[in-house]
């Protein structure tokens, strides 16, 4: 029986095979999910229904996993954080990664591009893994750099 929260087994192994420097795209209901990444990028469909599984959800299972290193949004079309990111950015406050077992790790860096430019970089080969969500706030897409711990 598993320990962690996490159960998904398609998730789990995605995550596992993740290593330092790789990225994990969490995308919402609107990005295209089938052509926004590698073609060698695992696919995790977490989208049931709209607004079912949240992004924020995911986020949340995904930190409790693994240390996250740098996280990459898409700007709004006025240039800014979305409602959604900001709440991202409240739920990975605590988050630090590469403490060692002295745990006084370094907070996640944070980074934006716009909507090209991140569609860009999500169909770049360090981007190993997609996982579709629900979510159908506008511009609720995270790109995360896995860290250490």
């Amino acid at each position: 029986m598993m320990k962690g929260k996490l159960l998904h087994p398609e998730l789990l192994s995605a995550l596992a095979g993740a290593g330092h420097g790789a990225q994990i795209l969490i995308a919402d209901a609107l990005y295209p999910h089938s052509t926004g990444v590698s073609s060698t990028a695992a696919r995790v469909h977490l989208n049931l229904r709209a607004g079912m599984v949240p992004a924020a959800d995911v986020l949340k299972a995904v930190a409790e996993t693994i240390h996250i290193e740098a996280a990459t949004y898409m700007q709004t079309a006025e240039g800014g954080a979305s409602e959604a990111v900001q709440e991202f950015q409240q739920l990975l406050v605590q988050h630090v990664h590469g403490g060692g077992e002295h745990g006084d790790g370094e907070k996640i860096t944070w980074s934006n591009l716009g909507r090209m430019e991140f569609y860009t970089a999500c169909r770049e080969p360090d981007v190993c893994l997609l996982i579709a969500t629900g979510e159908t706030r506008p511009y609720a897409n995270l790109l995360l750099t896995v860290g250490v711990p």
